[in-house]
């Protein structure tokens, strides 16, 4: 199926590991020319070059903190007229709420809420100006069902959610559509990260604590970064253009709601 974004620009953010690599990798799949963004140069670095190997698309890479106006800044000369924004960010700790004091609520809203909303900022207008963009922001499935050991994630992520399901609905009737993926349990290594917290709290080693967690989910597995990039890859399609303002949760329904 041509999804008819070939030769196209994709920036994505967070890209060198995880969900952001699966979606730059599904994009490159599609032909689309790729500005890829992460702290960690090395591990950047491989990501590129795995997918110019896989793909032959031409992948460019941005080491900086998006969370920072500066690395906003670079990331945004490096590529200042995407068509396509794909907003990732490592979500904050988790704990319990009386351990967040002021500065961890700020840095919280901050990573992932302020930073995907001024990505969005620097490029809608150019999308409306060409009559095309996709934007698809990363949040998460606490978005619509909370889990309180996430109350910095719930909160700041809400926010985001809020704000796209407004201006989703300004800018789409010039083809510029937004929507978000709202992930549940997939295999990477926050996922990992935060079970081994979860474990060693519960009082259990990784193992059974990881085997007990994926039994609860009725898919019976965890999800991989490549099919949540293949579901990124659609919404960013020519196809996607009707979906406006949704937040689909991919989770292997491990969240229990009708609607």
């Amino acid at each position: 199926m041509d999804y008819g974004i070939g030769g196209r620009t994709a920036i994505v953010c967070a890209a060198s590991q995880g969900l952001g690599k699966g979606c730059a990798m599904a994009l490159a799949n599609e032909g689309v020319n790729v500005v890829i963004n992460a702290r960690g140069a090395e591990a950047l670095s491989a990501t590129a070059d795995e997918i110019r190997r896989k793909t032959g698309v031409n992948v460019v890479t941005v080491e900086a903190d998006i969370t920072s106006r500066e690395g906003r800044d670079k990331l945004l000369a490096a590529c200042p007229s995407p068509d396509i924004l794909v907003n990732n960010a490592g979500g904050p700790p988790i704990g319990d709420f009386r351990d967040w004091d002021e500065a961890a609520w700020q840095k919280a809203v901050n990573d992932n809420m302020v930073t995907p909303i001024m990505l969005i900022r620097s490029v809608v207008d150019g999308m409306i100006a060409r009559k095309f963009g996709r934007i698809v922001n990363i949040t998460s499935r606490s978005v619509k069902a909370p889990l309180a050991h996430l109350g910095l994630s719930n909160g700041a992520r809400a926010g985001l959610t809020g704000f796209v399901a407004g201006l989703a609905r300004q800018v789409a009737h010039h083809n510029v559509v937004i929507n978000n993926l709202l992930p549940g349990p997939f295999l990477t290594n926050r996922q990992a990260d935060g079970i081994r917290k979860l474990a060693a709290k519960a009082g259990q080693d990784y193992e059974t604590f990881l085997a007990a967690r994926v039994a609860e989910n009725p898919a019976g597995r965890f999800g991989t970064p490549e099919e949540f990039g293949k579901a990124c890859a659609f919404l960013c399609s020519m196809d996607a253009g009707f979906i406006i303002g949704q937040n689909l949760v991919i989770d292997g329904g491990s969240v229990n709601v009708t609607m």
